[in-house]
This record gives C-alpha cells, sequence and structure tokens, in this order.
C-alpha cells in the first residue's frame, strides 16, 4: 500500500521538533547530586558546577563525576571547591561509587551513618573540612575500603573500635582532628595497613598496642603531637617493612625496644619530646637505610653507641637535650652523608674526633652545653657546606684553628664560654656568608684584626669578656649589617671610631669595662636604631652632647664609671622610650633636667649617683610612677623629696649623702605597713644626716613591684 506523502512529510516534521524540544529526564543519581548541589551555599558553587545541567539524561559529563561503561557514578571529586554545607546523607542512587572526595569543600556538620550504604566505596577522602561529631561506627562496615582520609577536621570522640573489620584498609589518615580515647588492639587486624596517622590529636591517649605488630606491611606510623604514653611495645620489631616511626611530642616512657633494630627497612625515627629513658639500643646500628634519628629532649642515658657509624645513611642525628655521657664515637667519621650532628646540652666529655672532618656533607655542628675538651680540630677546615658551628659551653682550651676560614659556607658560629686563648683568626673575617660571630667568656688575646671590615655579612659579633687588645678597628665602619656589637670587659684602648656611625643597622652596642678613652662619638646619633648602649666603666671624658636627644629608639643607656663633666642635656627627654639611664660616677654638674622627669617609659632605673649634680628634684618627676629603682646619692642636690611621694613602684630610693632639708614624705613612712603582704618586694630607703626629723637612716618595708623587669 503506498505511503502518503503528506503523512510521510509531517512525521518528519514532528520528530524533528522533538529533538529540539529538551528532555527533563535526568536520572535518579542526577537528581540526587542536584538536590544536594541547592543545599550548598559556596558563592561560587553555581559557576563552579554550572554544568550540572538538568536536561542531561545521565551526570556523566557533569563536572567532578566520572561513570563507568553502564552510565553509574563511579566518582564524584570536587576537591578544594566551596561547596559550604553538609555532606549528603541520601546515597541510595549512587551505590556504584567508588571514589568520594571532598577534601577542603568548607564541609561542617557530621558525617552521615548513611554512609555506609556505599558498599562499594574503595577511596574516602573527607579532609581539610570544618566537620564534627564522632567518627560514626558505620563508616566500619564498608569493607571494600582502602583510603581513609579523615585529617585536619574538628572530629571528637575515639577511634571506633570497629576499624578492625576494615580489612581492606591500606592508608588510615585521622590527624589534626580533636579525639580521644586510645588506639584500638583492633587495628592488629589490618594486615594490609601501610599508613596510619593520627597525630595532632592531642588527647588521644593510652599506649601504643601491642597488636601494631600484626601489621606487617606496615611502612608508616604517626602519632605524634598525642598524648599517647607507655612503652613502645617490642612487637615493633616484627613490622619489616616500617620507613618511618613519627611519635614525638608525646607521654612516651621507658626503653627504646631493642627491637627496633629489625626493622632494617626504617629510614625515620622520630621520638623526640617524650620521656624516654634507657640507653640508645646499639642495634640501631643494623639500620643501614636509617636517615633521620631524632631522640632530642628526653631522658636518655649511657654512651652514644659506636655502632650508629654504620648506618651510612644517616643525614641528621640529633640527640640533644638528654644526659649522655661518654665521648663522641670516632666511628661517627663513616657517615659521609651526614648533615646534621646535634649533640647539645648532654654530659658528653672527651675530645671532638678528629674523624669528624670526614663528614663532608655536615651543614650543622651542635655540640654545645657539654663537658667536651680538648681542642677544635683543624680538620674541620675540611667541611666546606658546614652554614653552622656550636661549641659553646664546654671545656675547649686551644687556638681558633685557621683552617675555620675554609669552610665558606659558614654562617653562624658560637664558640663562647669555653677556655680558647690566642687571636681572633683574620681568615674567619673573610667569611662572606658569616652573620653571627659570638666569642664570649674565653682567654682570647691579641687585637680585632683590620679584617673584621671585610665580613659584610657580619650582624651578630659578640666576643666579650675575654683579654683583647689594641683598639677597636676603623674598618668596622664598612659592616653596614651589624646589629649587635659587643665587646665588653677586655683590655681594648683607644678611642670610639668615628666611623662606627657607618653601621646604621645597629641597635645595641656594648663596650663597657675596657680602657677606651677620648670623647664618645661627635656623630654617633647618625645610629637612630640603636636601643641598647652600654660603655660604661671606661675612661671616656668630654660632654654629652645635645645630639643624644636623636637616639629615640633607645631603651636602655649606661654610661657610668667614666669622666663626663658638664650638665645632663635637657634633650635626653627626648629619648621617649628609655626605660633605664645611668649616668652614675661621672663628673657631670647642673641641675638635673625636667625633661627627665618626661621620659614615659622609664621603669627599670634612673641612676645619676655619684657626680656634682645640684638644685631641686624637679617637679616632673611626679609623672615618673613606673620607675622600680632611683639613685641620686652622693650628690650636691637640695630642697625636698615632696615630688617624690607618688613614686609607688619604687623597689630602691636612695638619696643619701645631699643636703636635701625638710619632712620625710609620709608615704616613705607608711611602707611599713605592707611588710607582710605576699607578693611585695623590700623597699629600701636611704637618707643622709642632716635631714631636719629624720625618721630614720634606713627603713625596710614591702611594696609591689610592677613596672620592675
Amino acid at each position: 500500500m503506498p505511503v502518503n506523502p503528506w503523512t510521510l512529510f509531517f512525521s518528519l516534521l514532528i520528530f524533528s521538533f522533538s529533538l529540539l524540544i529538551p528532555s527533563f529526564a535526568v536520572n535518579r543519581q542526577g537528581e540526587s547530586l542536584l538536590s544536594w548541589k541547592r543545599s550548598l551555599n559556596g558563592s561560587l558553587v553555581a559557576e563552579v558546577l554550572n554544568n550540572w545541567d538538568p536536561t542531561n539524561e545521565t551526570p556523566c559529563r557533569w563536572f567532578g563525576i566520572t561513570c563507568n561503561s553502564r552510565m553509574e557514578v563511579v566518582e564524584l571529586n570536587l576537591r578544594y571547591v566551596d561547596l559550604f554545607g553538609n555532606i549528603p546523607s541520601n546515597f541510595s542512587s549512587l551505590l556504584s561509587l567508588n571514589k568520594l572526595v571532598l577534601s577542603g569543600t568548607n564541609l561542617t556538620g557530621s558525617i552521615p551513618k548513611e554512609i555506609a550504604v556505599l558498599q562499594n566505596l574503595i577511596f574516602l577522602d573527607l579532609s581539610d573540612n570544618a566537620l564534627t561529631g564522632e567518627i560514626p561506627s558505620e563508616i566500619c562496615s564498608l569493607f571494600n575500603l582502602q583510603q581513609l582520609y579523615l585529617n585536619s577536621n574538628r572530629l571528637v570522640g575515639s577511634i571506633p573500635v570497629e576499624i578492625g573489620n576494615l580489612t581492606s584498609l591500606v592508608w588510615l589518615i585521622l590527624y589534626d582532628n580533636q579525639l580521644s580515647g586510645g588506639i584500638p588492639s583492633s587495628i592488629g587486624n589490618l594486615k594490609q595497613l601501610e599508613v596510619i596517622r593520627a597525630g595532632g590529636n592531642k588527647n588521644l591517649e593510652g599506649p601504643l598496642p601491642q597488636e601494631i605488630g600484626n601489621c606487617s606491611n606496615l611502612v608508616m606510623l604517626g602519632l605524634a603531637e598525642t598524648s599517647i604514653s607507655g612503652f613502645l611495645p617490642p612487637s615493633l620489631g616484627l613490622l619489616k617493612k616500617l620507613e618511618t616511626l613519627a611519635v614525638y611530642t608525646a607521654l612516651l616512657s621507658g626503653q627504646i625496644p631493642p627491637e627496633l633494630g629489625d626493622c632494617t627497612t626504617l629510614k625515620n625515627i622520630y621520638l623526640y619530646e617524650n620521656s624516654l629513658t634507657g640507653s640508645i639500643p646499639s642495634s640501631l646500628g643494623n639500620l643501614k637505610n636509617l636517615q633521620n634519628l631524632l631522640l632530642w629532649q628526653n631522658n636518655l642515658v649511657g654512651t652514644i653507641p659506636p655502632e650508629l657509624g654504620n648506618c651510612t645513611e644517616l643525614l641528621v642525628i640529633d640527640i640533644s637535650m638528654n644526659s649522655l655521657t661518654g665521648s663522641i664515637p670516632v666511628t661517627f667519621g663513616n657517615l659521609s652523608s651526614l648533615q646534621e650532628l646535634q649533640l647539645s646540652f648532654n654530659q658528653i666529655s672527651g675530645q671532638i674526633p678528629t674523624e669528624i672532618g670526614n663528614c663532608r656533607s655536615l651543614t650543622h655542628i651542635e655540640l654545645d652545653n657539654n663537658q667536651i675538651s680538648g681542642t677544635i680540630p683543624s680538620e674541620f677546615g675540611n667541611l666546606g657546606n658546614l652554614t653552622l658551628l656550636y661549641l659553646w659551653q664546654n671545656r675547649l682550651g686551644g687556638n681558633i684553628p685557621s683552617s675555620i676560614s675554609l669552610c665558606r659556607n659558614l654562617e653562624a658560629v658560637d664558640i663562647s664560654q669555653n677556655a680558647l686563648t690566642g687571636p681572633i683568626p683574620k681568615g674567619v673575617f673573610e667569611l662572606q656568608n658569616l652573620n653571627k660571630l659570638l666569642m664570649l667568656s674565653n682567654n682570647l688575646s691579641g687585637e680585632i684584626p683590620p679584617e673584621i671590615g671585610k665580613c659584610s655579612s657580619l650582624i651578630r659579633f659578640r666576643s666579650s669578656d675575654n683579654k683583647l687588645t689594641g683598639s677597636i678597628p676603623p674598618q668596622i665602619g664598612n659592616l653596614t649589617n651589624l646589629n649587635f656589637l659587643d665587646l665588653g670587659s677586655n683590655r681594648i684602648t683607644g678611642v670610639i671610631p668615628l666611623d662606627i656611625s657607618r653601621c646604621r643597622n645597629l641597635t645595641f652596642l656594648d663596650l663597657h669595662s675596657n680602657s677606651i678613652a677620648g670623647n664618645l662619638p661627635s656623630n654617633l646619633n647618625q645610629l637612630v636604631s640603636l636601643q641598647f648602649v652600654d660603655v660604661s666603666d671606661n675612661l671616656i671624658e668630654g660632654t654629652l652632647s645635645p645630639s643624644i636627644g636623636s637616639l629615640n629608639s633607645l631603651t636602655k643607656l649606661v654610661l657610668s664609671k667614666n669622666r663626663f663633666s658638664g650638665p645632663i642635656p635637657s634633650q635626653v627627654g627626648s629619648c621617649w622610650k628609655l626605660q633605664l639611664l645611668d649616668l652614675s660616677s661621672n663628673e657631670l654638674t647642673g641641675q638635673i633636667p625636667a625633661s627627665v622627669g618626661k621620659i614615659p617609659a622609664l621603669e627599670i632605673a634612673l641612676n645619676l649617683s655619684w657626680n656634682k649634680l645640684s638644685g631641686e628634684i624637679p617637679a616632673e618627676f611626679t609623672a615618673l610612677d613606673k620607675l622600680g629603682v632611683l639613685d641620686l646619692s652622693h650628690n650636691q642636690l637640695s630642697g625636698d623629696l615632696q615630688y617624690l611621694a607618688e613614686l609607688q613602684n619604687l623597689v630602691v630610693l636612695n638619696v643619701s649623702y645631699n643636703d636635701f632639708k625638710g619632712l620625710v614624705p609620709d608615704t616613705f613612712l607608711l611602707l611599713k605597713a605592707s611588710v607582710e603582704r605576699p607578693g611585695w618586694q623590700p623597699v629600701s630607703v636611704l637618707f643622709r644626716q642632716p635631714m631636719r626629723h629624720r625618721q630614720g637612716r634606713l627603713l625596710q618595708a614591702r611594696h609591689r613591684r610592677r613596672g620592675w623587669r
């Protein structure tokens, strides 16, 4: 029967129009996802998820969605999209999902127990959100789960004991939450587990269960910054694949189990900041792959096992802050890859082995605060990569080896508090990267070499309490980065060079107890960053320049025990940050400037004693209500003490050996009433006869010390 051409035409026309009419037949998977999208509050959700189109038949082409060949959603990955909402609780249409990644999406609320319906889930990442509540035990019924990331949330409660049901689990990441309770012994059921990280849960407590030894595939065990306590179980020795053991900043006690030496794949041992006792097991010498051994701040005793010299892959040894004794093993010379050797704050004795010079990869040597004797090995000159050398507070003697100048990368040297002798090697100052050189409290002699001017990176130079002679070289002015110069308690002569004014970053200048003469440099006011100046106990003379008022960053100015003469310049009051001003034991004359009483920060001490000052105490002194120590003794001051009556924070007041007259202020006499009050400090009040109505030359009382530093 022939087909009517008009019928064929209209059929084709209707079919064509049907292609243009949008379909609203998105499947149930898409409906569930769109319903969740509508609940989200993120400002960029509409933009980022703009292709989540309800007119599509399936969500398989939507952003973050992956489907299998049957058009079933198998992956939802919206990592670091700002969703701002809750985890969906209706997963019934997404039963084929095997990967769910919602990390860093600003999710809140709790983990819904309905997640347990996703029985095909292999990978679950909800990390880096603000999730609260407990880990639902229902999550432990996801028997196919291999990787679980719940870290960096606000989860509370304990790790579910049912965690042992996840026998396929390979990665368990729970760190940085607020979890409490103990590590369940059921963890030992997880035979496939390679990584467990639960650190940063400060209330996670109790011992590490011995069943952990059943996790035979474990590579990483991280329980740092928790309250895990008790002994490390010997069963750790069964973990033949373990590479990293990190249980630092916890409450571990007892000994390090010797069985740890059986974990021959170990690369990193981080057990610092605990209360471990006993000695370091010699069996650790079996760990040929060990790279980092960090045991600092424990209660370890005994000697350092020489077997550690067998761990030739070691990069860092830090066993500082213990009670280790004995000497540094000669075998450490075998550690050709070693970069950091940190043994400080122990009771190590003996000499530094010359074999350390073989460790040519060393960048840090920290042996300070021990009882090490002998000399600094000249072999240190072989350490071309060395950047930091700390040997302070030991019993080292002999000269500083000139070979130290071969360590071209040195940045910081501290050899203070030893018994070193001889001169400072000139070559040290040719180290272009050296920024800190500390040599305090030795027996160093000789002059500061002019080569110091070549040390252009130097920031801190401290060589006080030695026997240095000669003058301060003018080349010191080349050190434009110098921030801290401390040469006190030496035998330095000459004058302070004018060139010091070129050290524009100088904040700390201490030249006390030398034999420096001449005047204070007239251009000292150019050092506008100065905060601390102490040139006391020298032979400096001349008058104090009014330009001192330009140093308005000064907090402490000590010029005592010199030969300064003339008046105190009123401009000193411009140093408004001054907390301590000591001009005592000079030959200053004239009146005390009223501006001194206007220094608002003056709270530690004001000492103008042993001068030739005259006149009365300025009325402005009533404002010094934070001051702790005031010494005006041994001058020619007159008048009365009325302007001191309001200084309620004084710990020491000495106005003896002046010509004061009149009544002692009642406030000084009433101090006796507070003798028994807790937390108050003794106040010494000294007067000198013939003061009228004197109530005693020495009054002892107690007074609150608020402004004292």
